[in-house]
């Protein structure tokens, strides 16, 4: 496709890419921002239970399990553009909740709603961007998603450093529920990510569908057009080629027993262990960003 490559617009790719790389910034953003609000909420709300904080702090992992099992249907379902609309709105819906929530299960309940979101969107951001990139220059596009969610998780802590007002070392918990933190600090903390997932969500309204997608979905021409928006008719058409080659070879069905056959088998625990080191490592780095502010009182 090197002959095709000087009629695409990398300019409009960008810009869809960008737009759906803000799942990834605000999954970054939810995830991290409860990390400097868990003194002033767990103040508020009178929570002294250990057990009940880390509730407060991982609830969203809950809502994340759900978003990520039905990431895959919606995707297959309804395309890759309504789930992440769906994803913005509980991103929106868990920022506005989290923010005004008078009492602690509605911070929970809302703590679990985003976490649906992040869960979609973790999935599908990084899926939609793949499948609107032109193949020799998708792996540079797929990673501005993972900058996003990095650049997310320092928003989170920039917004909470400057919202937060200083603290006695001494302090009280009394002395925390009546100051401005303790009672509209956390709040505004949660309450920011409401103007970022707003703008995501009018924003996907306006990024095509996936032309793979739209293909699977016996609808070629649209896929046709979405295609030409990126490059010309030659690109178009041979993207369009390659997307129903690939599709033809995805639906050649394999028992499941095939899995239990020694080589398959041996091979699919190396790939499987492979895979699971470095997201154990990264998961053990999530951790660390949301108990961030433990470690720094201690410093």
């Amino acid at each position: 496709m090197n002959n095709t490559q000087t009629h695409l617009r990398i300019g409009y790719v960008w810009t869809i890419c960008l737009v759906a790389a803000c799942g990834g910034l605000l999954f970054g953003y939810d995830w991290v921002v409860i990390g400097g609000a868990k003194p002033f909420y767990e103040a508020y709300f009178s929570i002294t239970d250990p057990a009940q904080s880390g509730w407060a702090m991982s609830s969203a992992l809950v809502g994340c399990i759900f978003g990520a099992l039905m990431s895959g249907w919606c995707a297959d379902k309804f395309g890759r553009k309504m789930p992440l609309i769906l994803a913005a709105i509980l991103f929106s819906a868990s920022s506005w909740g989290t923010a005004v929530a008078s009492n602690f299960d509605m911070f929970v309940i809302y703590r679990i709603v985003g976490g649906v979101g992040i869960g979609l969107a973790s999935a599908l951001s990084p899926l939609y961007i793949a499948e609107v990139s032109p193949a020799e220059k998708r792996g540079r596009f797929v990673a501005v998603n993972q900058l996003t969610i990095v650049i997310g998780v320092l928003a989170a802590q920039l917004i909470n450093l400057m919202i937060a007002e200083p603290v006695a070392t001494d302090a009280t918990r009394q002395a925390i529920v009546e100051s401005w933190n303790g009672q509209m600090g956390w709040r505004w903390m949660f309450g920011a990510e409401l103007v970022p997932a707003l703008a995501f969500l009018i924003l996907m309204f306006f990024v095509p569908e996936s032309p793979r997608w739209l293909v699977k979905a016996g609808k070629p021409e649209r896929a046709r057009a979405m295609l030409q928006r990126i490059g010309s008719a030659e690109y178009a058409g041979q993207t369009l080629r390659e997307i129903e080659h690939t599709l033809l070879k995805d639906n050649h069905k394999v028992a499941w027993s095939t899995l239990l056959q020694p080589q398959i088998k041996t091979d699919c625990h190396h790939r499987h262990g492979a895979g699971r080191l470095p997201a154990m490592v990264r998961d053990q780095c999530d951790l660390q960003l949301c108990a961030g502010d433990l470690r720094f009182r201690r410093v």
